[in-house]
């Protein structure tokens, strides 16, 4: 990396200028793309900043407790694997929740006139995640693109809104606190957003890949407060996306391309569906040894029983569920699940100790239990 730290920038651009993200760290640190990071800018081009956040370099310590977790030093199998799986362009649509699951509207700043005349509630993003891991090095570079709404199929109008660069890799120097993949294209990443004396703001991201369509995924992010031994859920962000190509570096919008439409005011999950006693398969990577890489490959270890209540879940649309509860022995734990098929769902779950430490990232394939 160029700097010390991540930054959060947030754009407005027209279509036909996305190119000039070749100027972007993305570009710039990565030396396998398909083009120079050198391409000189249109002289038309214009790039307007809006607002840049910084994301604070790491402070939270893991558990440093005696664990036979595997830490990858260099790119194995699994890494190449779930390098060709992850990378690409994944496109879709976005929608951010409230802790009730009650879908947030978009702010009216970024609503077409139109739509405001008519009344008309927005409350679905179009988004971008052009993604790319490098098969050689332990590295994963994506942005999460939000494109402003349009009326119709207005492709050709559409811009960008804001462009979060997120880079994982082996480094100290990043505000990735822990990333655990699965050769599937699954992974867990938790990020630090922001800390101050009193308490932390995390991002708890889930990559879930749907095992029978490799092109098909959702990303749940869950925004947590760490406050002393509090772990509180602030907000939910869900992506729902479909692979679309190789990687391009997000240069076409997708416009009417998309083959999917937006989903926040969709029917939600009926919780039934999900409750009771399953069995999970699980793949796990424990966060309490005395190393402190960050990136880890999710291995299996077997299964076990998981019970699920309908008051510590929220629903949300396309059959996914998420909570955030107390697990005993003072710990916390924070799930994302999808259900695929009747009786048929892949999540992941995040152990936090009583001090707010990550503990214990697990995906797994889980089918009701047998009576």
């Amino acid at each position: 990396m160029a700097s010390s730290s991540a930054y959060h920038f947030v754009i407005s651009q027209n279509r036909k200028n996305l190119t000039s993200f070749c100027n972007s760290s993305l570009i710039k640190n990565y030396p396998l793309l398909p083009f120079t990071s050198k391409l000189p800018l249109h002289p038309t081009n214009k790039l307007t900043v809006c607002s840049v956040a910084k994301i604070i370099p790491p402070q939270v310590e893991l558990d440093q407790q005696q664990s036979s977790s595997f830490t990858l030093s260099s790119p194995n199998s699994s890494w190449t694997e779930f390098a060709d799986r992850v990378s690409g362009e994944w496109d879709g649509f976005g929608a951010d929740f409230t802790t009730e699951g009650k879908p947030i509207e978009l702010p009216e700043s970024v609503v077409p006139e139109a739509y405001r005349e008519w009344e008309v509630e927005v409350f679905d993003w179009q988004t971008q995640c052009p993604t790319l891991a490098d098969p050689k090095s332990l590295r994963l570079s994506y942005r999460s693109v939000k494109l402003l709404p349009t009326v119709g199929c207005e492709a050709d109008a559409a811009t960008v809104h804001s462009s979060d660069e997120r880079i994982i890799e082996n480094s100290n120097n990043t505000s990735i606190l822990a990333f655990a993949f699965q050769n599937t294209g699954c992974y867990v990443a938790l990020w630090s957003v922001f800390e101050n004396e009193v308490y932390k703001v995390l991002e708890l991201e889930h990559c879930l890949i749907d095992p029978r369509d490799k092109e098909s995924r959702v990303r749940v992010i869950q925004t947590l407060r760490i406050e002393g031994s509090m772990v509180k859920l602030q907000k939910v962000k869900v992506f729902c996306e479909l692979w679309y190509g190789p990687f391009r570096n997000g240069d076409q919008l997708g416009g009417c391309a998309i083959r999917d439409s937006g989903f926040a005011t969709t029917p939600v999950l009926n919780a039934s569906d999900v409750t009771g006693v399953w069995q999970s398969q699980d793949a796990v990577v424990s966060y309490q040894s005395s190393q402190n890489k960050p990136l880890q490959e999710l291995t299996g270890r077997g299964t076990q029983k998981v019970v699920r209540n309908e008051h510590d879940l929220i629903l949300l649309p396309r059959k996914l569920w998420c909570s955030v509860k107390e697990s005993g022995k003072d710990e916390t734990c924070g799930e994302v699940g999808w259900l695929l098929d009747p009786g048929f769902a892949i999540s992941s779950r995040c152990i936090f100790s009583s001090d707010g430490k990550l503990k214990e990232i697990t995906v797994g394939h889980q089918t009701t239990a047998m009576n």
